[in-house]
């Protein structure tokens, strides 16, 4: 500091800050040079992007280059302040500070570098690929060094389908959350679809008609056997039935059958529109299958309940 306010001038005001502040002049000119390359990078920060920016018209780029600039200034003005503070340590133990001080300032842009390596070495997903990351689900159309980018589906939009919203997220989330990715070496999924009748309507014949549905509509057993054995390759995962089944259960408002089939991921809504559709055609035929629904019902024991049980009753 004493090149700027010369030999004379500096001997007087560090010996009255040594005096009045009780700072050894060292420190002292440690602490100025501090503020005076603060005062430089803020003014070469703002010349720099101006500058810079000028000359780029696209607002995607210029953000880009504004980032860019800003870490390679800061990194400038670390490696200038290591410098002034740590100017009589060993080279060996400045770069062991610098390296610990970067590493706790840039932390996050670090482990999102590693989450990139992670990614393109381990390959967890690749572009294309429909993942849920967390509660965020997408499909892949970006990785870059500090992000990875989703075209959302879900959320509000039913059915596993596409938003139209563009999501991007940090790559060293990979570290965080768990990931799964739904057509990484087979591309289907199981889906269920729930069909609900009365108690009165013929349940048996619901099931033989369902049944028949969701065989006509599944997907080709011999081409999804094939994915299940080179998936088998990589993960050790075994299918033993690959063929759709009606379950049936007892529900509150009347007999549950749940339609169980293998769809391709990006089929599912449509496929559910093939079933339905014939679910409708099928059950209006029907005389004896009635969906069911929640309502309100007053049940007359002695004319709508079994026989026996009726009779039984009015004797006591």
């Amino acid at each position: 500091m004493e090149w700027l306010i010369g030999n004379g001038a500096w001997r007087v005001f560090s010996g009255w800050a040594q005096h009045v502040l009780a700072i050894e002049p060292v420190s002292l000119g440690k602490i100025l040079n501090t503020l005076l390359v603060f005062s430089v990078f803020f003014l070469l920060k703002r010349l720099v992007r101006r500058e810079v920016l000028l000359h780029i018209d696209a607002a995607s780029m210029r953000y880009r280059v504004s980032k860019v600039v800003s870490l390679l200034l800061s990194i400038i003005l670390v490696l200038t302040l290591g410098k002034v503070w740590f100017a009589g340590l060993h080279l060996a133990a400045y770069f062991g500070v610098l390296s610990a001080g970067l590493a706790i300032a840039l932390k996050d842009p670090l482990v999102n570098i590693a989450g990139w390596f992670f990614v393109m070495i381990r390959r967890p997903f690749v572009i294309g690929d429909r993942i849920q990351i967390g509660s965020q689900s997408g499909d892949v159309v970006d990785i870059r060094l500090f992000n990875f980018t989703l075209l959302e589906v879900g959320n509000w939009v039913h059915a596993d389908q596409s938003t139209g919203r563009i999501v991007h997220m940090p790559n060293g989330q990979v570290f965080n959350e768990p990931v799964a990715n739904y057509t990484e070496g087979f591309e289907y999924i199981w889906n269920e679809m729930p069909v609900v009748v009365t108690f009165e309507s013929d349940y048996q014949r619901a099931h033989e008609l369902l049944t028949e549905i969701v065989e006509r509509h599944a997907s080709g057993e011999d081409e999804v056997a094939s994915q299940v054995e080179s998936m088998a390759d990589s993960y050790k995962v075994s299918y033993h039935y690959l063929t759709p089944i009606v379950w049936l259960e007892v529900a509150d408002i009347g007999v549950k059958l749940t339609l169980r089939y293998l769809c391709k991921v990006r089929q599912r809504r449509s496929t559910a529109d093939r079933l339905w559709r014939d679910v409708l055609a099928a059950f209006s035929a029907e005389t004896n299958i009635d969906f069911a629904y929640p309502t309100w019902r007053f049940f007359d024991h002695h004319k709508e309940g079994k026989e026996a049980v009726a009779q039984h009753t009015k004797r006591v």
